[in-house]
């Protein structure tokens, strides 16, 4: 793995565990896609920190099941401000 890399995937690993971002947003803060995030997590991570690897994923894990609850709070959000420019 090139250092460049191995670098990023640590870097990644890092900002998972201490703000607990998930995959769309650390592909932002990074400027990768988030394929490129899934592999260095599930693949590359591994390779080089187990443990590391096992925290991130578990961060991860955590985000995509609670998608469904921040995907409604978009929408209630949404629809308010809908309502509140047309009432006004």
């Amino acid at each position: 793995m090139k250092d460049y890399i191995e670098a990023r995937v640590l870097q990644i690993a890092a900002h998972i565990l201490a703000t607990g971002a998930t995959v769309r947003e650390t592909a932002k803060v990074f400027r990768v896609s988030k394929s490129t995030v899934h592999k260095d997590v599930d693949e590359r991570l591994p390779e080089l920190d187990m443990t590391l690897a096992e925290q991130a994923k578990s961060v991860l894990a955590r985000n995509k099941a609670e998608r469904h609850i921040r995907g409604g709070e978009a929408t209630c959000r949404k629809y308010m401000q809908h309502r509140a420019r047309h009432q006004a």
